[in-house]
């Protein structure tokens, strides 16, 4: 009790809904280092007990890895804490690329997380570590999904198994820098936003070479204004390394995610929601101890981590 408490709330608010829920009276130094304890142990537990496998391997649905970051206040600086998950769920139904932001995913039937602030390298060889504790080698398909940021593909390329891979850069950052390009080239306005939803619909319905090709034609037309042409190669810069990440229309077509929401939005409730309250500040090992107590509550083993108390 104490610990979810201390890893639900700030340790003063804490000890403060103890005492007035359960009539509980803990400082907040004790709740505090009751969480870095189990903290501690629950880092361990991660990487030992077979429960998340076993629940992993209980699940039905297709496997999906994903990790973004948030930056957290630290004793040295801003760092940012790295989420990493891998989930199961069932592909949903086909949806039209008109439609394609109105349909419902399926709810993942199972979820596990894991958390770091390093650097991409250990993150990187955590992923090959649970990759290899979840026998992700043994699925039909692990689905990557993820924004355009360059480590994260240098790394899943490094640890993530091949045969079975099927990668995906997140649609909805490349909305934002399709539609970043259409107010540079026609400023702010519905010109702007018709000219970036006509070049996303292209990539939905015929996938992201398509979208390739036809802004290196757009590029040679506006060859007689740089600043134009410079606009479209800023965004051909990033589109061009993910060309084979950018399968939209096939994977509408199979019922399966082209959005990373799912890891943001871990970012957000998981980790910030906890680690970036006001005026907090932490040593990096003891922000990785709680963070890593939100992920055992958010990865439904809770009941298990505690089943394994000494």
């Amino acid at each position: 009790m104490i610990t979810l408490a201390g890893a639900s709330w700030s340790f003063d608010r804490a000890s403060a809904n103890l005492k007035e829920f359960c009539h509980l009276d803990i400082s907040d130094d004790t709740i505090e280092r009751v969480c870095q304890e189990e903290g501690r142990r629950a880092q361990e537990w991660l990487k030992t007990d077979d429960a998340p496998s076993k629940m992993m391997s209980k699940a039905v649905g297709q496997v999906e890895f994903s990790t973004d970051g948030t930056c957290i206040n630290t004793t040295g600086g801003w760092r940012e804490m790295r989420l990493s998950t891998v989930l199961k769920r069932e592909p949903t139904t086909p949806a039209d690329a008109r439609r394609w932001d109105d349909r419902l995913l399926n709810a993942p039937t199972a979820r596990l997380s894991i958390c770091a602030i390093a650097d991409a390298d250990h993150v990187g060889a955590s992923w090959q570590r649970l990759g290899k504790r979840l026998h992700l080698k043994r699925e039909p398909i692990v689905h990557a999904i993820a924004d355009g940021a360059k480590w994260i593909w240098d790394q899943a390329a490094k640890r993530l198994p091949k045969h079975n891979g099927s990668w995906c850069v997140d649609v909805y950052h490349v909305s934002q820098h399709i539609h970043q390009c259409g107010r540079e080239l026609l400023g702010e306005g519905p010109p702007a936003r018709r000219w970036a939803d006509e070049r996303l619909q292209i990539a939905l319905q015929r996938n992201g070479p398509a979208l390739i090709e036809q802004l290196e034609a757009e590029q040679c037309d506006r060859g007689d204004d740089p600043t134009k042409q410079k606009s479209i190669e800023k965004l051909l810069r990033y589109l061009k390394p993910n060309r084979d990440r950018m399968w939209y229309a096939d994977r509408l077509k199979a019922g399966q995610t082209i959005g990373s929401g799912q890891i943001e939005g871990g970012c957000k409730n998981t980790i910030g929601a906890r680690l970036k309250m006001n005026s907090a500040r932490w040593r990096v090992k003891r922000a990785e101890r709680i963070g890593t107590l939100r992920c055992v509550e958010s990865s439904n083993l809770w009941n298990e981590f505690w089943s394994q108390a000494a």
